[in-house]
């Protein structure tokens, strides 16, 4: 039976932004009637798969996410070493149109823009190699790919981010990536008004006040902030994760420790440089077992009101687990609790718990 691995954790930030919407203000959403401060799934993995805590332990097995990888692994490097630009612009075509469809804009402002492809893809670090590779001969040679010689894509990668996260190809349908786990929007636990900043920047060279220069600020803006405590869900088939990795059980348990540990301590990047958003998590929860999985974001519906939020947060989410138990038989075959509030648990020993069969 499948082994599922479940990750529950309670993360509390000051004032920020850290996911925007389209006018760039917090993301929300409602729930339970009320609105909630969110940050979303994407910004979430992206935020974790670009850590230190993934490229330190991890970094000879990271893909990337690209759509202009063409003109930069295959057209530039052609051109830089003499190529003529129709060789190096066919042979960006032909490799990039085995990854998706090439864009196809008839007058665009970038001449080069029709050697990428219409959507972002995970690209292996497998498939990097391959493609740097091909390039190479092809620069030694002076001339195009052959119609087989741009197979690149690789169902058996090592990457962890395709393994963990997935990876579709519409147009390649062989080479799509099942996802080992699945990343829920954080939630904040409780009602949420967003405040708005409005803020001024001086120039510092207008001392004098002169009077051509204008007076008072060289700037004018407004932004969006507020501060919530999130709750966040996660779910990884550990059967799913080591078929996705080749049967390599060293990888997957440093792929383990590294998402738990980036899920810990690693802050989406939003606005970091106006409000310092940096946190860990307070309140950490690690089921494993064959059981079917659910999350305990119900404990929430009802918004919490009180002075004491992260201490009634982590009971409210106990007593959610508690309940399910009872009713449906117990939900996990073993738990780890790292509680920050009364010094319960370690990291250290979290992510040995996460990486253990």
């Amino acid at each position: 039976m499948t082994t599922f691995i479940q990750l529950h954790l309670l993360t509390a930030y000051a004032p920020s932004n850290l996911n925007r919407d389209d006018l760039g203000r917090p993301k929300t959403a409602k729930m339970g009637n009320t609105d909630r401060l969110r940050i979303s799934s994407q910004s979430l993995k992206r935020a974790w798969r670009t850590s230190d805590c993934f490229y330190q332990s991890l970094s000879d097995h990271i893909g990337v996410r690209s759509r202009r990888f063409a003109r930069d692994w295959v057209y530039k490097p052609m051109i830089d070493n003499g190529i003529s630009e129709k060789i190096a612009k066919e042979s960006a075509i032909k490799i990039a149109g085995q990854f998706g469809k090439l864009k196809n804009e008839k007058s665009p402002k970038d001449p080069l823009t029709n050697l990428e492809i219409e959507q972002l893809v995970h690209i292996s670090n497998y498939e990097q190699q391959a493609i740097k590779q091909l390039v190479d001969l092809l620069i030694s040679e002076k001339r195009e790919p052959t119609d087989n010689e741009v197979k690149l894509l690789r169902k058996d990668n090592n990457s962890i981010d395709i393994a963990l996260f997935g990876r579709m190809l519409a147009d390649s349908l062989a080479f799509n990536i099942e996802a080992a786990c699945q990343v829920s929007h954080a939630l904040g636990v409780s009602t949420v008004t967003i405040e708005d900043d409005f803020f001024t920047a001086v120039d510092d060279l207008n001392k004098n006040g002169d009077p051509d220069a204008g007076s008072g600020s060289g700037h004018l803006g407004e932004r969006g902030f507020a501060s919530a405590l999130f709750y966040t869900y996660v779910c990884i088939s550990r059967d799913l994760l080591l078929e996705n990795l080749n049967g390599d059980e060293v990888l997957v348990e440093k792929t383990l420790k590294a998402l738990t540990e980036s899920a810990a301590k690693v802050a989406p990047t939003g606005m970091q440089n106006s409000f310092a958003s940096r946190a860990y998590t307070s309140y950490l929860l690690i089921e494993k077992g064959s059981q079917q999985p659910r999350s305990l974001a119900v404990a929430y519906f009802n918004p919490i009101r009180s002075q004491d939020l992260v201490n009634d947060a982590i009971t409210r989410l106990e007593e959610q687990r508690d309940k399910f138990d009872k009713v449906y038989g117990q939900c996990a075959d073993s738990r780890y609790v790292l509680n920050s509030e009364t010094g319960e648990g370690t990291l250290s020993a979290a992510l040995d718990f996460v990486a253990q069969k």
